[in-house]
């Protein structure tokens, strides 16, 4: 079986298939305005999210009067197959932000062009100061293709006015996963929910999955690129998260509930990506106490997360567009964008200097502290492992819909329904 590949914080995601050429760069004011899309799974949803990302639109237009940006608006589980259906219908968007979980079949299947070769001379000055591991994860053919845009690592947001009630202390949060099934049986035990992993989520996301089971001491495909989604490991993960739920701890909702539940004041623990902040705190300013820790662990090694979120891609094959498109993605990836992307939505600053910088995020992190757990785990992140081949992101949604749902969430047998899918995916992505 063929190598699968790795999205890594430490190692670069290498990625078959042919880079289109990439024209030398020119100047976008010498060719008069310019249009270009922008496909995003943040724009046109509802609260933080998307007020900035419509601020990050409105600066941009601010500083580039002479190029025009058109956001459309797409669901996260649908961002890869529309693009790949407006790339079939000759109206493919110049910008896409793609979540992780989509890359490498993104790269297998739509015509992403090289930003560093669309870059030139701008590369190297931009990208000095970006993580440079998440940078390579952007890496085809030795090439950066996407660029870090909007990433985080799965945290536990917990309500300390509900451990206090609990007789529990929120200086001292679990750290591991026995330590939070505790706690949450105590905040049970007072008439409110104990906790949710936002495993299964809508968008298809395996981040929490892979989360867990990092945490656990497996992975989802081996060194060796094997699958091994049904491993021992695996298993004893996600049957830990799904005693949560068949002994009343973590209530057997979605998402999407789960975040009201836990906006109400009535759910002590959430875990889920930092995206979310921004609305939770809004829903906790004058009602309770919100505070973040970090992951926990699964096993007696330390907790392995994985990050989440997305990259941004280029699609244009017009030279000019490329040039606009270089314009707009270098401005969402600059010290300001990254700014905005932190403080307006939550998500972690992905250049490090940013965090004492008193032009940009110094005072915003003396004042809140939510991402700092995250933020601290972020530079022991686990890889971001994508199954082999060209139907990769089709595995994700197997596994998430036929596994990690009906585990989590309606009891079924893990061992036998993890040895099921993952034949399933086996044969999926068999090379």
């Amino acid at each position: 079986m063929k190598r699968s590949r790795s999205i890594s914080a430490f190692a670069a995601l290498a990625a078959l298939g042919l880079l289109s050429a990439c024209a030398a760069p020119t100047d976008v004011g010498s060719t008069g305005s310019i249009t270009i899309t922008f496909s995003s799974y943040t724009y046109g949803t509802q609260g933080a999210a998307a007020e900035g990302t419509q601020a990050l639109l409105d600066a941009f237009a601010a500083q580039h009067p002479d190029v025009t940006v058109v956001p459309q608006a797409v669901p996260t589980a649908d961002v890869l197959t529309k693009a790949k259906a407006d790339v079939v219908a000759g109206d493919a968007p110049d910008v896409v932000q793609l979540g992780y979980s989509k890359m490498a079949e993104a790269f297998h299947t739509l015509p992403v062009q090289s930003i560093e070769q669309i870059a030139g001379d701008d590369w190297a000055s931009h990208v000095e100061g970006i993580n440079a591991a998440l940078v390579q994860t952007g890496e085809r053919d030795g090439s950066i293709a996407a660029l870090p845009f909007t990433n985080s690592v799965p945290t536990v947001f917990y309500n300390a006015d509900l451990f206090r009630a609990a007789g529990l202390d929120p200086d001292e949060p679990p750290t591991s996963i026995d330590e939070v099934r505790e706690a949450a049986e105590a905040i049970v035990s007072t008439g409110h929910n104990g906790v949710y992993f936002g495993i299964a989520d809508p968008s298809k996301s395996d981040y929490v999955t892979q989360s867990v089971i990092n945490s656990a001491g497996g992975a989802i495909v081996s060194d060796s690129g094997e699958v091994t989604v049904d491993s021992a490991e695996a298993i004893e993960g996600l049957s830990a998260v799904q005693a949560l739920t068949t002994d009343g701890l973590q209530p057997a909702v979605g998402l999407e509930d789960a975040l009201a539940n836990f906006s109400s004041g009535d759910l002590g623990m959430l875990v889920a990506s930092t995206a979310v902040a921004g609305n939770l705190q809004t829903a906790a300013e004058g009602a309770f106490e919100l505070r973040t820790t970090g992951f926990p662990s699964f096993s007696d090694g330390p907790a392995r997360p994985t990050f989440s979120g997305a990259g941004l891609i280029v699609l244009s094959s017009d030279s000019a567009e490329q040039q606009a498109a270089w314009e707009f993605v270098k401005f969402l990836t600059s010290a300001e964008g990254y700014s905005i992307v932190t403080e307006q939505i939550g998500y972690l600053p992905l250049r490090a200097d940013l965090v004492d910088d008193p032009d940009y995020l110094q005072g915003y992190f003396e004042e809140n502290q939510l991402l700092v757990p995250p933020l601290e785990q972020l530079a022991d992140v686990a890889p971001y492992l994508a199954f082999p081949g060209e139907d990769a992101n089709q595995a994700v949604v197997l596994l998430q819909d036929d596994a990690v749902e009906p585990i989590v969430l309606r009891g079924a047998d893990p061992k036998d329904t993890l040895t099921q899918v993952g034949d399933r995916i086996r044969e999926l992505t068999a090379q």
